[in-house]
């Protein structure tokens, strides 16, 4: 992981409802564009990032993009901690690697690191197709 990426976790991982502030805005933006950050928080206030929660606790980040659904997987093993299936992360991220990451992954660990994810139940029936489309 870069020293960016820690840094970038560092600031995250300190951020709560109550302390997000101008400093902690200010910090990001040293290593993240500011529209990137506007737009994921954007995000959060529309209450467009769901904690999809299944069966057996099984949970996964979806985030309701202006086209599409996209998918988010955080806390990945390996050298990309995290993946979007958006097209903009692919590009920017994984090809140019000019970001650190998509708005849709800043806005997914801003609402769990603050409480503001919108839990939605998936039961059985939703959580087999999303699952073959997936893995297909």
């Amino acid at each position: 992981m870069s020293a960016l990426s820690c840094y970038a976790d560092s600031v995250i991982g300190s951020l709560s409802a109550e302390s997000l502030n101008d400093q902690s805005l200010l910090n990001l933006q040293l290593i993240l564009p500011r529209h990137l950050v506007l737009a994921a928080l954007d995000l959060i206030d529309r209450g467009h990032v769901l904690r999809c929660i299944g069966p057996a606790a099984r949970q996964h980040y979806e985030v309701l993009g202006s086209t599409a659904t996209y998918r988010v997987f955080l806390n990945l093993p390996g050298p990309i901690p995290a993946y979007c299936t958006c097209p903009a992360f692919a590009y920017l991220v994984l090809s140019s690697e000019s970001y650190l990451m998509c708005k849709h992954i800043l806005a997914t660990r801003f609402a769990t690191q603050m409480g503001r994810c919108v839990e939605r139940p998936v039961g059985m029936d939703e959580l087999e197709p999303m699952i073959t489309e997936e893995y297909s």
